[in-house]
């Protein structure tokens, strides 16, 4: 059910190999973001959507989130749509802000690295955050407002920071139905975010690399103890943070579609 007064405005569309591509701006309150909205070219009149939440430094249409999207409307037939978190994709305030960090971070920079993800960075962080969790709750009510659009159940879909903004909607939301999480952590004396992933209780598929330089083993398989789904579904490969195999896709599309269909 619809719960706000968000509007959705479409601004452009274009079709191709049996996905509809719509460019669309969220307004609520004060905030305008941009978005994406797939859908099957002949969709059902009522049928489930996906949110997808990009990682950080990226943005609604990076590589990843655009396989993906292309993907599980094909497969599935479902929609699915994406944002730009505060600061990222067309949002950001200082456009070449992730470029230089990203540079000083692939040179094992520590003054980079404290400055990326120090107590005030990460304190900037979850500010936005919590503001971004609220847009895509206002963005579910905007969907609803249109059958044609979606009217549920959803989807979530998001590693990294796409976890950091989708575990919160997802313990808060009984509108989202099943997730994606995943290359996130819960570090000691996190209680807010330990409370928040107990309060998780839909099936979740989690993405954790063993290698991850970001985050500890401990920490990830911390984060994906705490979740309080009883169906819950842990995939450990090697590798670096962005270094999730392809094929977790298709285990992603699997997950989303057994419990959305």
């Amino acid at each position: 059910m619809a719960r706000g007064t968000a509007t959705l405005e479409v601004l452009d569309e274009t079709a191709a190999d049996g996905v509809v591509e719509r460019r669309v701006l969220l307004r609520t309150g004060e905030a305008e973001v941009p978005g994406l909205h797939w859908l099957p070219t002949d969709p059902r009149p009522s049928h489930p959507t996906v949110c997808m939440g990009h990682g950080g430094f990226q943005h609604k249409r990076v590589d990843n989130v655009l396989a993906l999207a292309r993907q599980l409307v094909v497969d599935l037939g479902v929609g699915v749509v994406a944002l730009d978190a505060p600061e990222h994709g067309e949002r950001e305030s200082d456009p070449g802000a992730s470029e230089r960090t990203l540079a000083a971070l692939a040179t094992g920079d520590r003054d980079a690295r404290r400055r990326a993800f120090g107590r005030e960075a990460r304190a900037a962080m979850a500010a936005r955050a919590e503001a971004h969790v609220a847009e895509w709750a206002a963005l579910l009510d905007a969907l609803q407002q249109d059958p044609r659009w979606a009217d549920g159940p959803f989807g979530w879909w998001g590693v990294s920071m796409g976890t950091t903004h989708g575990l919160p909607l997802t313990a808060t939301d009984d509108r989202i139905a099943a997730a994606v999480f995943g290359l996130n952590a819960l570090r000691p004396g996190d209680e807010r975010w330990e409370t928040q992933a107990r309060a998780v209780t839909v099936p979740v598929l989690f993405l954790t690399q063993w290698d991850d330089e970001l985050m500890t083993r401990e920490a990830s398989l911390a984060l994906w103890d705490a979740l309080g789904s009883q169906d819950k579904t842990l995939h450990v490969n090697p590798g670096r943070h962005v270094e999730v195999p392809r094929f977790e896709r298709r285990a992603s599309v699997d997950h989303l579609g057994r419990h959305l269909l």
